[in-house]
């Protein structure tokens, strides 16, 4: 990449205003200068289902995806950037304003702008997934401040735009993107040094990492040190994995092989249901494609390969690989934001985009600076109404919506965290994402060995408390260490909108009709890899055997559907008895995967005025359907479908 960045005669910049009128003036060939746009006009939190929805990632080839940029940024039920707008706009600028690219790990969403034109994003803040694949594309990104100056004519060297950053992401962004530094790595066209960092406390991030650090850089890592690390487990899904494979081929050719293929491993679980959507029901022949370029990878490369078999998935990515392949003391990549649910099993773990699961997956190791961490210790237990979901969702309420958390690792520990079943932990580790965490780890006891061993058969709970790391006496925090009462943690919802949007129950009454209104319902949805998991089964069940008791049911015009995140989750529900529970009190069940969660499974509504409460992870605009969506954790979830308005859980007097 050239030494300097200046705009390109002829070339526009975009502003993505709060006014969309002002959006479709630039797109008609307005031009706004910098003083018509003050940062606080401009559009935050833009996610990533705002920029490519679902259906545009079904699509890997640039020209579809430049097509389809912006598509789920939608505006009285219309497209506010209609098809090719991005790219016939002649933008090579593009600006909005705070935590940009929230939500999912989709590449996809940065290549709309990179593949329609763009070499520059500029905002006041961005999520870091979306932050990395920028950087992993090759397109820069800058403040405000930096365009004010690049509008004033001026020329901004590279080295600013590298400026804040470890070394070896500056080399990445000098370089162009990951590939091809990597290229120059392996060419000895650029080297990585030790990070110099001398003997230190170390918590569990930093511990993992300085593990799995390749020859010659050192024993010890502290916050922004640059490193190469291995990788010990990773995977992709049918969303992704034709994507990394095009990648692939296009930088290593088309024979391409992978040095360890066993650590990898492919899923068919996010699309399983999709065609089953009338939205998506167009888009079947590309799904079936996607499929397709996904067994044929697996087939020719060798990963392990949890394709569906007639039509059923194995189940959801993050809860199968808990079940079956994520160690303690792992460090783990993948294509998918949740890959951080892993961190529950005492793993490191976080989402990537395509271009960085391709590079890791070829190469074996990642680059990457030492992320920071704060530390939630958790204290006392849970009533039995309150679940884990309403710890996340008071997390997010509070850290997270001050950005405490933005591209830390959430490090949970604490006696309180060891009251919490193996399931519950995953809920939480699973949402750091929600709170543009980069990722999340806990410490482990016996209990969540236990867990572990009981699904793997051959593996004993002393080999895998041999990979326990635990955290060094008088290690540091960037983010601090809070501790949170479990026993004051209230059920909770998170309004439509976002999921750090969360309103607690009134504890002088008890109730959440109290605090948030009568909101009457027409879907409840439990499921997804946040709340598809045995505990999260086990407390619906609980609630509608309660219900059945009291000669109650579902209640009329109210859907209620219950997905298993796995089919070992599938086994128990009906080892349990609760399948023919669940048909006689009117619950719907679907067999396992991903579904309704990514608006590609029954649970999505169909019209903007429906109203669905739901156990999954995020609830941004348009995710799972034009309707309302409100967050609640299993139990208000299964109360709310009986009663036919959210409400909380309350356990019936003995």
């Amino acid at each position: 990449m050239d030494g300097s960045f200046a705009l390109t005669p002829g070339k526009r910049v975009l502003y993505l205003t709060k006014d969309p009128e002002l959006i479709r003036r630039q797109l008609a060939g307005e031009t706004l200068a910098p003083t018509d746009v003050a940062p606080v006009d401009l559009l935050d939190d833009i996610n990533t289902d705002a920029m490519t929805p679902a259906w545009v990632c079904f699509d890997h080839d640039p020209a579809d995806i430049a097509k389809n940029a912006y598509a789920g940024l939608i505006v009285n039920g219309v497209r506010l950037i209609p098809p090719n707008a991005l790219r016939e706009g002649n933008f090579e600028v593009i600006v909005s304003g705070a935590q940009k690219g929230v939500g999912s790990s989709r590449e996809t969403a940065a290549q709309c702008e990179v593949f329609s034109g763009s070499r520059l994003a500029i905002a006041s803040s961005f999520a870091p997934i979306h932050a990395r694949n920028n950087i992993n594309i090759g397109q820069l990104m800058g403040d405000h401040a930096m365009l004010r100056r690049l509008e004033g004519g001026e020329s901004i060297a590279l080295s600013e735009f590298t400026q804040g950053h470890d070394a070896i992401t500056a080399l990445i962004i000098e370089s162009g993107g990951l590939l091809p530094f990597c290229a120059r790595l392996a060419k000895k066209q650029i080297s990585v040094p030790s990070t110099g960092t001398a003997k230190r406390p170390m918590n569990l991030t930093e511990k993992i990492l300085a593990a799995k650090l390749l020859p010659g850089q050192g024993d010890y890592v502290k916050p922004n040190d640059a490193v190469l690390v291995k990788v010990d487990a990773g995977y992709s899904h049918e969303f992704t994995t034709a994507q990394v494979d095009f990648f692939l081929a296009a930088e290593y050719g088309a024979d391409y092989k992978l040095p360890d293929p066993s650590k990898f491993a492919v899923f068919e679980d996010h699309l399983i249901y999709a065609t089953g959507v009338a939205s998506m029901a167009k888009f079947s022949d590309k799904i079936e494609r996607l499929r397709d370029l996904q067994r044929a990878f697996a087939k020719r490369t060798g990963v392990r390969n949890y394709s569906a078999v007639d039509g059923v998935s194995p189940g959801i990515c993050h809860q199968v690989a808990r079940e079956q392949f994520i160690d303690p003391g792992d460090f783990v990549q993948a294509t998918d934001s949740h890959t951080c649910m892993g961190g529950a099993s005492g793993a490191l773990a976080w989402g990537v985009g395509s271009t960085e699961y391709a590079a890791l997956a070829y190469w074996g190791f990642t680059t990457l600076a030492v992320p920071e961490s704060i530390r939630f210790e958790l204290v006392g237990r849970l009533h039995p109404g309150v679940a884990a979901k309403d710890v996340m969702l008071e997390i997010l309420a509070t850290y997270a919506k001050r950005e405490d958390t933005l591209n830390r690792v959430m490090e949970f520990g604490g006696e309180g965290l060891f009251a919490l079943s193996p399931d519950e932990r995953a809920t939480l580790a699973n949402m750091a994402t929600e709170c543009s965490a980069r990722g999340a780890v806990m410490e482990v006891d016996d209990t969540m060995l236990q867990w572990i061993v009981e699904r793997r058969p051959g593996v004993s709970i002393d080999t895998l408390r041999a990979k326990v790391v635990t955290p060094d006496p008088g290690a540091e925090h960037a983010g601090g260490i809070h501790t949170i009462d479990l026993s004051k943690i209230r059920p909770m919802v998170a309004t439509p909108g976002d999921p750090d949007r969360g309103i607690a129950s009134d504890p002088k009454n008890g109730a959440l009709v109290s605090e948030i209104g009568r909101v009457k319902l027409d879907i409840a949805y439990g499921g997804s890899c946040t709340a598809g998991k045995r505990d999260d089964i086990d407390m619906y069940a609980r609630v509608m055997a309660e219900a059945e008791k009291a000669g109650k049911r579902v209640a009329d015009g109210v859907s209620f559907y219950l997905q298993f995140g796995s089919q070992d989750v599938e086994a128990y529900a009906k080892s349990k008895g609760y399948l023919e529970l669940f048909e006689r009190t009117g619950v719907q069940v679907i067999k396992p995967g991903c579904g309704a969660c990514i608006g590609c499974g029954p649970g999505v509504s169909e019209r903007g005025d429906q109203v669905t409460v739901s156990a999954i992870n995020r609830n941004y605009k348009g995710r799972s359907g034009p309707g309302k969506l409100y967050l609640a954790s299993p139990l208000t979830v299964a109360a709310s479908a009986i009663a036919g308005e959210i409400v909380e859980y309350v356990e019936p007097e003995k």
